[in-house]
């Protein structure tokens, strides 16, 4: 399993935390499973490596001085200009106990409708699933091949999972994805009679007048 060290830190303020963003380290907080909300802070780039290998499904060690535990990575906040990550929550879990995690959806293998023209339709990129945390995938494949002809659909049902992995949506013949036709560009755009509006406008005008008279 991955390890993450983790350093305490104080109360929140805003401009200790842009001191430890400056300095290589990421404000971060655990809660949980027989823990207390504690404020932690994770050096930026030693996090990058573990965010990469786990990502916000699987279960890592969290190193703290007062101890270490099993942990998910629960919330990851980005900076919306530069795109890096300025703070993170981590759940810490019961590895006896299951819990439920949106998993993302992974589409592979090849449509023979895609082929022919038709337009792949992803209806789901994630869902909802329940399992001990050391089962929880990564994310879960979705074979497109079904996808024979123009409409076919994948529902959960039709979705393998692995081992120990349920879903926690009891409607299996929920789609998943979808294969529609290609709509048709128009060649021509319609042209507008302008003068015949006008002259119908002007007509009705003239029928109004005589009949007000």
């Amino acid at each position: 399993m991955t390890t993450l060290n983790a350093q305490l830190r104080g109360l929140v303020n805003k401009s200790k935390n842009k001191e430890l963003r400056g300095a290589g380290q990421i404000p971060a907080v655990f809660y949980g499973f027989k823990k207390d909300t504690t404020m932690v802070s994770v050096d930026s780039r030693e996090f990058s490596s573990v965010f990469k290998e786990a990502g916000e499904t699987s279960t890592i060690t969290l190193k703290t001085p007062n101890g270490e535990f099993n942990a998910m990575i629960h919330d990851v906040q980005f900076d919306p200009v530069t795109g890096s990550v300025i703070h993170v929550d981590f759940l810490a879990v019961d590895m006896n106990k299951s819990i439920e995690v949106e998993v993302p959806f992974e589409f592979e293998g090849v449509s023979e409708a895609v082929k022919g023209g038709g337009v792949l339709v992803k209806v789901m990129h994630e869902v909802s699933v329940s399992a001990l945390p050391n089962k929880i995938p990564q994310h879960i494949v979705v074979d497109i091949s079904k996808l024979v002809n123009i409409d076919d659909v994948v529902t959960l049902e039709d979705v393998k999972l692995p081992e120990g992995v349920s879903f926690t949506d009891e409607d299996l013949t929920r789609v998943v994805a979808s294969v529609t036709a290609q709509q048709e560009e128009t060649d021509t755009p319609t042209e507008i009679n302008l003068d015949s509006i006008q002259v119908e406008k002007k007509g009705k005008k003239e029928e109004e007048a005589v009949s007000n008279d």
